[in-house]
């Protein structure tokens, strides 16, 4: 077996995660078969290269994150530049939710993406979003900052801090959940319901719909 540098078993282990995580489940998944298929000999190579599973899991998402900064921050960017125009402050929340929901689907064009994707929606609870500190893949990232700007627009309607951040952390549950499936019958050869685009703009109504909802009365 030829020999690989330190970057290259590094790259092979975390493609391997993602084939496995994404289909026996982040804590299902075996190290072992993890290794072996990466091709590595050694059975200690995730604790040599990552440290641990948590490692080797951050640095599957780090991968993905940087991946879809990439298209998100630009649209990020107009999004805000939009609402400063337009000032259009109740818009702007559809807006960043469309930002997000365009960003998500960049994942959908790859059988990566789309593995990264299924691993995403089992994590939609670890983004910090609840405690508003942000998992360390997610400090200082555009993503962060849209949710940010998120909470601050639902603020601005009145909402408690408790609801907004519960009813945040169910929004972006439902666009992982739903992009997570949308990539299951990809992966699959499954024939969707909707095509893309009405998938994706009904999920911007959806999500954007949800984060408006009216305060309940209380009970």
């Amino acid at each position: 077996m030829a020999r690989t540098s330190g970057p290259e078993t590094r790259e092979k282990l975390i493609r391997a995660a993602e084939e496995l995580f994404a289909a026996q489940g982040v804590h299902g998944a075996q190290l072992r078969d993890v290794v072996a298929l990466a091709g590595q000999a050694n059975p200690s190579a995730v604790q040599y290269h990552f440290g641990s599973r948590a490692g080797l899991l951050d640095a599957v998402m780090a991968g993905r994150q940087t991946r879809t900064e990439q298209v998100l921050a630009p649209l990020f960017e107009t999004a805000l530049l939009a609402g400063a125009l337009l000032a259009g402050a109740e818009d702007e929340l559809r807006r960043l939710v469309a930002a997000l929901v365009t960003a998500e689907a960049s994942e959908l064009r790859t059988d990566r993406g789309r593995r990264c994707l299924r691993i995403s929606a089992q994590l939609s609870h670890e983004s910090g979003v609840r405690t508003r500190t942000p998992h360390p893949t997610l400090a200082g990232t555009v993503y962060w900052r849209l949710i940010e700007r998120i909470a601050d627009r639902l603020a601005a309607g009145g909402l408690p801090e408790p609801l907004l951040l519960e009813r945040l952390d169910l929004a972006l549950t439902v666009v992982g959940a739903a992009m997570a499936d949308r990539a299951r019958q990809y992966l699959d050869g499954t024939e969707p319901l909707t095509d893309e685009p009405l998938f994706l703009a009904d999920l911007v109504e959806t999500t954007t719909a949800l984060l408006r909802a009216a305060q309940p009365r209380s009970v």
